[in-house]
Parts: structure tokens; sequence; C-alpha cells
């Protein structure tokens, strides 16, 4: 038997996104995005209609940054998500968190989620099945304490993903196979 829920946008986990960029006076701005993910590889798409205050910046900047939010800094992920930078323009600054210009574009860094995706904004896509900016990935940096002999420990991530069912916040920690690999055993 199977029960039937009222909800149409169940994909479960959802990425929490912090997708920064500078506001025309060169403060930082982040916004929490869960319609988030890799359109092709090296390719970033964002599911952001343009009242967003994040999409002004991207197309006057033309750039911006997408970091991996983690467990330690829930609550301010959540609070990127839960004001807007068109009514707060101190948002970031109130969160406590710190930023500094990316290596390879226009746009912050927040230093304290471990992982962060430097994009060069690409297109705003409008149409009848949905909305969002297209970016192209040309940097990616993590933070030492998630990297173990030169390679980047998803575990010590700590990634936190949306679930839609509920609003609540999981964490991605635990790796539990081999990916193109345990399958092989099933493949005759």
């Amino acid at each position: 038997m199977r029960t039937k829920l009222n909800i149409t946008e169940g994909i479960f986990p959802m990425p929490v996104l912090m997708v920064a960029t500078y506001n025309e006076d060169g403060s930082v701005n982040v916004m929490n995005a869960a319609w988030g993910t890799m359109q092709e590889r090296g390719t970033v798409a964002l599911n952001l209609s343009e009242g967003h205050k994040t999409v002004k910046n991207i197309k006057a900047r033309g750039a911006f940054t997408v970091s991996i939010a983690d467990a330690a800094h829930m609550v301010e992920a959540d609070y990127f998500g839960v004001e807007s930078g068109n009514r707060a323009a101190d948002k970031f600054a109130r969160s406590g968190l710190t930023a500094s210009k990316a290596e390879s574009v226009d746009a912050p860094v927040i230093h304290e989620f471990p992982l962060c995706l430097e994009c060069e904004f690409i297109q705003y896509q409008d149409g009848e099945y949905g909305c969002g900016v297209i970016g192209k990935v040309v940097n990616v940096t993590a933070d030492d304490s998630v990297m173990v002999n030169g390679q980047l420990d998803m575990s010590r991530v700590n990634a936190i993903a949306f679930d839609p069912y509920t609003h609540g916040y999981y964490k991605v920690t635990e790796r539990v196979g081999e990916a193109f690999k345990d399958g092989l055993k099933l493949k005759k």
C-alpha cells in the first residue's frame, strides 16, 4: 500500500546552496537556493526568479559563487533563505560570517563554507517550465579542513540537504558505496 502526499517538489535530497554575489556598493549578498544542480559537466543551473537581489547582482557583475552549506553553519544558511537582500542591505553582515574576493570571478567566497564553485554568468533563461541562472564553473576551492592527502573528503564537508516534505535539514556525511563500481556486481 502507498500513501498519497500533497507535494510536487518531492526530490530528496535537495542541495542547500549558498549563492554569493556583490551588491552595487561592493557589499556581500548571499541567498539559500535549494533549486540548483549541475546542468552538465562544468555548468551550474540555479532555478531563481528575476525578483531575487542575487539575480540582479549576477547580471550586473557577470559572476557568482556557489558554496555547499555545512551542518556547522545551518542557522546562517537558513537565515540566507528567510531574509531577502531586497529588504536587508546588511544581510551578510548580520550573519557574522566572513568573505573575500574569489580568485577567478568578481564574486565573494564565504570562508566558513568548506566547498566553493566560482562561476561566470552565461545567461538567464525564462520559459514555460522554469527560469534561472546558468553559469560556467571556472574554479573550485576547498578549505584545507576537508582535504585528506590532497583529496577532497566529502564526509568532512558535512554538507546539509533540504527535505521538501517536512522542511528539515539533514547531514550528508557517510559514504555508503563506490559509484560506477558497486553496480558492476549485477552486470552480466
